[in-house]
């Protein structure tokens, strides 16, 4: 006889104790992540331009994020004295703060289960299960944008408040074009949860039992979405080749050119959060989640990563565009393709 499963919710202390547990796991490893991308990223890069990248600091460089986070945090925090203070210093948290709490709806794994004073418990391998949750991370993405205009604000330069002007104007055009890429998905899986998107790629592709060795993942039924959100996503937090905010042969350093020490890393620190965030979810909308080969969470760290390689393979791969190209690309291309997409999908579930 198959013991009954009960959700930690009917113990309340339990309850706590595991969402605290998530919480603190999760922020920890997505630290761990974000310092160490920034090591992968010069190595990687560095390889693919014949050179070393860090070796120095610790065993083939190993503790060089370290290093740059010691060094960052003891440098002089110099804040412009024409700058508006309180806005200054706010606009960093308001781009890092919404690039983690994205990660509270993504889940990262199947149930895990374990027995507590003679009963079975069962425990989501995510914080949060909201039934609106691909909602909720296109509100925080969006809540990004206020942060860097609020920096090229504040800063009162030139340079930073034309950075803030164009990342506007990026941002608003390619979330568009994102968002309306994963509307297909909603059709398909006729759910907003994350969770419940996953659940929507098991069995065979399309049903069929002939398909049976290929899984049921989105890529497969929706590539051009799934094209779409992934350069929309790359455009929406400035990767490269969009990173035209933070231009360096044009704009100094952009948003951030006044920015120094801890303050300066909080804005790489949220690009490469935003980084993990885009990867996760494109891995849970577009490739089945935590679905594979090894156990959960290890398949869905593994997808993860394979997106961070891709992203830094295409920085070090493609020049910047002109920003007429940019504009040009989210609104007369993208956002046709979009709309277009979601026609097709449609006729195609009306037709099935």
């Amino acid at each position: 006889m198959t013991p009954e499963v009960l959700t930690l919710s009917e113990t309340p202390w339990l309850f706590t104790a595991a969402m605290l547990i998530k919480v603190i796991v999760a922020f920890v490893v997505t630290l761990l992540i974000v310092a160490y991308a920034t090591y992968a990223e010069r190595k990687i890069i560095g390889r693919m331009q014949t050179r070393l990248g860090p070796t120095m600091t610790g065993p083939m460089g190993l503790l060089q994020p370290i290093a740059d986070g010691l060094k960052l945090f003891f440098k002089e925090d110099i804040i412009p004295s024409q700058a508006h203070w309180f806005a200054f210093i706010i606009a960093p948290i308001m781009i890092l703060a919404p690039a983690f709490l994205s990660i509270v709806v993504i889940p990262f794994g199947a149930d895990f289960q374990f027995t507590y004073d003679g009963t079975l418990y069962a425990v989501p391998l995510q914080i949060t299960d909201l039934n609106i949750g691909v909602l909720f991370i296109l509100a925080m993405a969006g809540l990004g944008v206020y942060g860097i205009v609020l920096a090229g604000l504040a800063s009162n330069s030139k340079y930073s408040l034309l950075g803030g002007i164009r990342s506007t104007a990026q941002m608003i055009s390619y979330e568009l074009a994102a968002g309306l890429s994963i509307v297909a998905i909603f059709m398909l899986s006729e759910t907003l949860s994350m969770r419940g998107i996953v659940a929507a790629q098991q069995g065979p592709l399309w049903g069929l039992e002939s398909l049976s060795f290929l899984p049921n993942w989105f890529i497969f039924s929706q590539p051009l979405a799934f094209l779409l959100f992934i350069v929309g996503s790359m455009a929406e937090i400035n990767r490269t080749p969009f990173d035209l905010p933070e231009a360096e042969t044009e704009l100094v350093s952009g948003f951030c050119t006044e920015y120094s020490a801890m303050k300066y890393a909080l804005f790489f620190m949220a690009e490469y959060a935003n980084m993990i965030t885009v990867s996760a979810i494109a891995a849970t909308l577009f490739f089945g989640g935590w679905a594979g080969p090894f156990y959960g969470w290890i398949n869905f760290l593994l997808k993860v990563f394979a997106f961070m390689f891709f992203f830094i393979w295409i920085r070090a791969t493609f020049p910047r565009l002109r920003y007429d190209q940019l504009m040009f690309l989210g609104w007369k291309v993208m956002l046709p393709a979009a709309l277009v997409n979601i026609v097709i999908t449609g006729i195609a579930i009306l037709l099935w």
